[in-house]
């Protein structure tokens, strides 16, 4: 095993958990149904089985089928429901039809969170630009698409559904505030999640959705232990956060009670400056 596969072994031993409880049919998510991208590993991994646990129906979607199977077998072994949807999501036709597919499984939606990413770091004059649309469109674009065929499923989510709120959480990262030399491409299309964010709260607020942002530092996660690496300035991966830490600050945004929104989370390692 080489030191990259090392790593991700690390990494995905770092993703499971499998001494939780089993779901509580009263649990606070009970009855709702959720979405969250990027989910065949890492945050979006262990924000797929948090939300399962809290009682979510939930539909996981990535590119890496496998992975999503192996997720959905530990959820629904602990009692829990849960759709494998396999997309590209740097399509914008699969994008929404994500969303879509997930209202035809579960016949709502009540939380979207957009997890999936790419990084790629380096020197802008030496970039490459098949990186830079890579980062945009699963990014930034991603998040626009399933965003917006996700709100009308939401705000019906809200008006109608059991807990009286929804929920859209998009994960952004400190590089979106903080920016780094050889990082200028991905900072930006977390910058631009950040700035939609804020402004898709301010749209839909007071009609009963929540949008949250979270903003992760260094986690140990495959994309950080692989191109993202360079980000670490010698941070030892010990000191680096894990999904779990991530996967529980989204779930406390999610289960807060209706009259309480979380509109933002920074969430750095303790070690770790900027």
């Amino acid at each position: 095993m080489g030191v990259r596969d090392a790593d991700a072994e690390r990494a995905g031993a770092a993703d499971r958990n499998d001494t939780v409880p089993g779901v509580d049919a009263e649990a606070p998510l009970s009855g709702c149904a959720a979405l969250v991208t990027g989910a065949s590993s890492g945050i979006g991994a262990a924000t797929a089985w948090q939300l399962a646990l809290q009682g979510a129906a939930v539909a996981v979607v990535a590119r890496r089928t496998g992975r999503l199977e192996e997720l959905a077998t530990r959820i629904r072994g602990q009692g829990g429901s849960c759709a494998v949807l396999t997309a590209d999501l740097g399509d914008a036709e699969q994008a929404r039809r994500a969303v879509e597919d997930t209202v035809g499984r579960f016949a709502r939606l009540d939380v979207l969170v957009n997890n999936a990413g790419y990084v790629a770091m380096g020197p802008i004059e030496e970039g490459d630009p098949a990186d830079w649309e890579r980062m945009v469109d699963l990014n930034f674009n991603a998040v626009l698409h399933t965003s917006q065929s996700a709100l009308p499923h939401l705000l019906r989510a809200a008006a109608n559904g059991p807990r009286g709120i929804a929920d859209l959480v998009n994960v952004s990262s400190v590089g979106g505030r903080v920016v780094r030399r050889n990082n200028a491409v991905y900072s930006a299309t977390k910058h631009a999640v950040c700035a939609f964010s804020e402004a898709l709260r301010q749209e839909v607020t007071g009609r009963g959705v929540r949008a949250g942002l979270i903003e992760p530092g260094m986690t140990m996660t495959e994309m950080a232990i692989g191109a993202g690496h360079l980000a670490a300035r010698d941070l030892p991966q010990d000191a680096w956060l894990r999904a779990e830490d991530l996967a529980r600050a989204i779930t406390f945004m999610i289960t807060q009670p209706s009259h309480a929104a979380v509109n933002e989370i920074m969430m750095r390692p303790t070690a770790q400056e900027h």
